[in-house]
């Protein structure tokens, strides 16, 4: 059994490798961790492998938000050297944002692998959406909302990034520009909030899945330790790049691109429901 997951997992490693360049690259770029791509393509990754079908999602989802780890801190450094990063609102999302995504993984640990297919198709749905209509017009404020606001904006951000095993940064580019911040501070910043979602998120799937029956060989809990050191390592070594082309490049193509692949994904994830 365990010869013949290793054997399977080595004829997808090029498709693994090529996901990692672009997720890492459009990590440093919107400031997300990836995980919108990781979670697809791990999910037929394991669901090739003949892992049990009901754990096949949880698993997609743990490793995307390990991965993440290294990809978000790494983004993170990259912008943070350019003084893009609005510090302030990390300091007040501390606990706000980790507390959202432990509560987010472990209704994930909790949800059957229907229930998340379907989430993780709504809300890649509506984020396609929003990215292939472009930036918002209009504003809710000129500035971000009091602490209160801004307690359940991160908490929000981190529940429903947790579900999806994403960083955050699509949701958190969308929140700070309807508050009239500048994209490129939305942008930077959100790579620290994919850094306060990814690390309890990844201690939450741990526990949440720890002792699950049917999962592969080298798992703790919901995560897969074999494709996470597969692709965090080819992540990491892009996302500069990224955070470069963000300071200096339009991203509406990029958006255009991400969109359509998101609305693709959803369409896959809502026909593997039918």
């Amino acid at each position: 059994m365990t010869s013949l997951a290793d054997a399977h997992l080595l004829t997808l490693v090029p498709p693994l490798i090529a996901a990692a360049l672009v997720a890492g690259f459009l990590a440093g770029l919107f400031g997300i961790g990836g995980g919108a791509i990781y979670v697809p393509v791990l999910y037929q990754t394991f669901e090739g492998l003949g892992i049990p079908h009901a754990v096949t999602m949880h698993l997609a989802i743990g490793s995307s938000i390990a991965i993440i780890v290294p990809t978000s801190l790494r983004s993170l450094m990259a912008h943070w050297k350019k003084g893009a990063v609005d510090r302030k609102l990390l300091k007040e999302w501390v606990v706000a944002v980790p507390l959202g995504a432990v509560a987010g993984a472990l209704v994930a640990a909790a949800a059957s692998s229907g229930e998340l297919r379907a989430i993780f198709a709504v809300l890649a749905f509506l984020l396609g959406l929003k990215l292939i209509l472009g930036r918002i017009t209009f504003m809710l404020g000129t500035d971000l909302p009091g602490l209160a606001g801004r307690s359940i904006a991160g908490f929000a951000i981190g529940v429903l990034s947790a579900l999806m095993g994403i960083g955050g940064g699509v949701l958190n580019n969308t929140f700070m520009t309807l508050y009239g911040r500048p994209m490129i501070q939305a942008v930077a910043t959100s790579a620290g909030v994919g850094a306060l979602i990814s690390v309890p998120g990844l201690l939450a799937y741990i526990v949440g899945g720890w002792g699950e029956a049917g999962l592969p060989p080298v798992s703790l809990g919901y995560v897969s330790v074999l494709a996470v050191l597969l692709v965090a390592p080819v992540s990491i070594l892009v996302v500069p790049l990224g955070a470069s082309l963000a300071h200096r490049l339009t991203r509406r193509q990029l958006e255009l691109g991400f969109g359509c692949f998101l609305l693709i994904v959803a369409a896959r994830f809502a026909y593997s429901l039918i």
